[in-house]
């Protein structure tokens, strides 16, 4: 087996030098460290991740909390490589830790984050609050940095996206090309992001002298099914609308499967408008007008905020993260368009 000692020959330096190198510090010469690494690289020496990790109080990894319900779907997969991508470059290893159903549960994965010596956590919370959030970076030396969620009391530890803002900005979109009665699926009740997409959406509404009708308002769960069961039930109640938006791209397109199988074309008698521009909005026919959510420029501020806090940095906080309307053909003019 081949050891720090055989490195350490091989580059001509003492055991302790190869040590140093290993641990990151500064107080080796960079033309020895790159001989030492050169050592390494040519003896296939695999140092004792464990023992370093105890020597130096650094691990290289950063660690990931995201509820279990998220995995299943196209938003969570960009999150995830994202992260994964953004991670490797900095030199670290991605850990992914279940926040799963409660926010116990979500405590207890971020606990299992801390024993592993994680340098740094990123929670994209589904659970834990803003306050409880704040205590636990209260708490905790290790840098935590906060997706989806704007923390008052740490705003340098948060990124999150302008969704009510971006709504409002959509469904004026509609507005303008002549939608004035427009149905909206909303995401889960406890969830922020959905909270904040339907307070857009009936802002948008009152901005510009249009009457919230509730009818046309559904529950939706962020899922395929539960777009296509809740365009079902708006069918069912019998009111009218010309345009559709709904929280997210999956319930756009289980919106869309229930309005073909009602024989109702889109965008013909029905306008469609989505959330989060995931890769199949582009591909699906008609290919979808949707709002894209900068997640990979979210993740590498993300990324960046906490590097600069493992380095002693001073940060700032981050302005929120401003969406984009992407038009493509599932939005046409609607009945009160006016050129």
């Amino acid at each position: 087996m081949i050891t720090m000692l055989d490195v350490a020959k091989k580059a001509g330096v003492s055991k302790a030098t190869v040590s140093r190198v290993l641990a990151g510090t500064r107080y080796v010469k960079k033309s020895t460290q790159q001989r030492v690494y050169q050592a390494i690289e040519e003896t296939g020496y695999r140092p004792n991740l464990l023992a370093r990790n105890l020597a130096t109080q650094k691990s290289q990894n950063i660690g990931l909390i995201v509820t279990n319900s998220l995995f299943n779907g196209p938003y969570f997969s960009e999150l995830l490589f994202q992260t994964a991508t953004m991670t490797e470059n900095y030199g670290r290893q991605l850990i992914l830790a279940d926040g799963k159903y409660s926010a116990d549960d979500e405590r207890q994965a971020i606990q299992f984050l801390l024993d592993l010596r994680c340098d740094a956590i990123i929670i994209y919370p589904r659970f834990l609050n803003v306050d409880e959030l704040a205590e636990i970076i209260d708490q905790h030396a290790t840098p935590i940095m906060v997706v989806n969620r704007q923390l008052t009391r740490h705003q340098a530890h948060c990124v999150y996206a302008c969704h009510q803002h971006n709504t409002v900005e959509a469904v004026e979109y509609l507005i303008a090309n002549g939608h004035r009665e427009i149905a909206f699926i909303s995401g889960l009740p406890e969830s922020p992001t959905a909270q904040s997409r339907l307070s857009g959406y009936q802002q948008a509404l009152q901005q510009n002298g249009i009457a919230c009708d509730a009818a046309r308002i559904v529950q939706g769960a962020w899922s395929l099914e539960s777009g296509f069961n809740a365009t079902r039930e708006l069918l069912a109640r019998g009111v009218s609308f010309s345009a559709l938006v709904a929280s997210n791209d999956d319930m756009v397109i289980g919106a869309a499967k229930a309005f073909y199988q009602a024989g109702i074309a889109v965008p013909d008698q029905v306008s469609l408008l989505g959330f989060d521009d995931s890769k199949v909005t582009g591909y699906f026919v008609p290919p979808l007008t949707t709002v894209h959510v900068p997640v990979a420029e979210m993740i590498r501020h993300t990324l960046a905020q906490l590097v600069a806090m493992l380095e002693g940095e001073p940060v700032e906080p981050l302005p929120p993260f401003a969406g984009k309307l992407v038009v493509r053909d599932s939005v046409k003019p609607g009945p009160w368009f006016q050129r």
